[in-house]
């Protein structure tokens, strides 16, 4: 089946051009000026709109166990949300229980995985160390297509890495040609002042950023640097939050070093505010962690995106009801952390973004695909409007508008932490493998259409 989008302008990281694109089954075929229409095509008009690379969000948490509950999201339901919203691939987290064998876990996840409507992929986290779990990232890079291995430093007694399992786990990732990536909080000074509050009385949502200030996050970032400094491997900063952190990264990237950071969209754009709500749901319904900062934060974080230091979006889509986030409601260190915005990401960094002027169309691509497609090796299949890619795109109506609301999103969580945000700029049609799976509103994602995305290792100099 041929598609034939007309019109439109397209917009790659290095360059926006007018251009008809033609897919043909799950590939790009062609991309030029005045082609040709094929035979029995079906015509997309995108006229007076941007052809664009899907989005790929780098950090979801899919049907996550967590905290004594489940993820509302399903794969299905959570990669559907995002083809709503132009986001084709996600980048989910395989994380296995202490002791637990990576390789069982990395089966389990991709057993969930199998119901999903877009593209998906994953990174594994590292949660212990012994020899099977050196034995297991050979396996996982080697056979399944794995190449980035995820680290906690924070959720001290439960999946935190110490600062050994750090070493050996970034000096194996070296070897075998992949990417440590990293949460940055230091979870023992987390779980002081944890205790610290508790024993204060202050039990409420208000104190869980007042348990991970900006220096938690710095130090641990900070930290992680300087151990992949040492060992000579790039490293990954997600969710960066907060100057501190992103300072950090600065510094190390002036000197040379191959570090790369990840800004969430709720964090561009959600400030601590929303913790002091005397609607203790609505305050608990936005806890996740790192937490919304104070918003001289948000600044610099755009700052980061437009000046290159900050490379990738992503949502740390992790989706609980209103019961779920109530299991904390006598002790904010239980309430279950996470947000959505899968669905909202694209719309959101283009509307506080590109609106604003601070990013460029081909700036907004590098940040919501492009640069996340190159730093996974994903490249050139996804993020990029080429002859020979996935046939994964977003036509994007510049002038569309989308009030958004948990009354009409397609996630299950029933609450939206951008609720009431009016913006401009969305999606009209998202292909994902040369299908239509989005048109002006109607969603017509297909349980299981979505494929694994393997992504090969990096060329590395040292043997396996």
């Amino acid at each position: 089946m041929s598609i034939f989008i007309r019109g439109g302008t397209v917009v790659n990281a290095d360059r926006a051009f007018k251009a008809d694109v033609v897919c043909f089954g799950d590939k790009i075929i062609a991309v030029g000026d005045h082609l040709d229409v094929p035979a029995h095509a079906t015509v997309i008009d995108a006229s007076g709109q941007y052809i664009m690379p899907g989005g790929i969000d780098t950090h979801t948490h899919m049907q996550l166990p967590f905290m004594g509950t489940v993820a509302a999201d399903d794969f299905f339901d959570g990669t559907a949300a995002g083809l709503a919203g132009g986001t084709t691939t996600i980048m989910d987290f395989v994380i296995p229980d202490p002791k637990q064998s990576l390789l069982e876990a990395y089966h389990m996840w991709r057993g969930w995985a199998a119901k999903s409507a877009g593209d998906y992929t994953f990174h594994v986290a590292v949660t212990w160390w012994g020899d099977s779990v050196h034995a297991d990232m050979g396996t996982l890079v080697r056979d399944h297509g794995v190449n980035s291995f995820k680290h906690f430093m924070a959720y001290k007694n439960a999946i935190m890495a110490d600062d050994e399992t750090l070493v050996r786990s970034f000096t194996r990732a070296l070897e075998l040609g992949a990417i440590p990536t990293v949460h940055a909080e230091n979870g023992e000074l987390v779980y002081q002042l944890q205790q610290d509050l508790l024993k204060q009385g202050i039990r409420g949502p208000a104190a869980h950023p007042l348990s991970r200030p900006p220096e938690v996050e710095a130090e641990a970032a900070n930290r992680a640097i300087a151990i992949a400094n040492v060992l000579g491997t790039p490293v990954y900063i997600v969710h960066v939050s907060c100057a501190e952190a992103l300072e950090a990264i600065v510094r190390a990237r002036a000197k040379g070093q191959r570090v790369y950071g990840e800004a969430l969209a709720g964090h561009l754009v959600i400030d601590d505010s929303v913790y002091q709500s005397a609607d203790l749901e609505y305050a608990r319904a936005h806890v996740m962690s790192p937490p919304f900062r104070a918003k001289h934060h948000q600044a610099a974080l755009w700052q980061g995106l437009r000046g290159g230091n900050l490379h990738t979006t992503g949502t740390d889509h992790c989706t609980f009801c209103a019961e779920q986030k109530a299991a904390g409601a006598n002790d904010f260190t239980r309430i279950p952390n996470g947000c959505g915005g899968v669905e909202e990401r694209m719309a959101v960094v283009w509307d506080a973004g590109v609106n604003t002027g601070l990013l460029t169309p081909s700036e907004f691509v590098r940040v919501t695909s492009t640069n996340a497609a190159q730093i996974f090796n994903m490249y050139p299949r996804k993020g990029i409007v080429g002859a020979g890619a996935d046939a994964d795109l977003v036509v994007w109506d510049p002038q569309g508008t989308r009030t958004i609301s948990a009354a009409t999103q397609f996630s299950n969580s029933g609450f939206n932490v951008f609720e009431g945000r009016t913006v401009r700029g969305i999606p009209s049609h998202t292909l994902a493998a040369g299908k239509v799976v989005f048109e002006r509103g109607q969603l017509r994602a297909v349980e299981g259409a979505g494929r694994h995305i393997d992504r090969p290792a990096f060329t590395s100099t040292r043997a396996a």
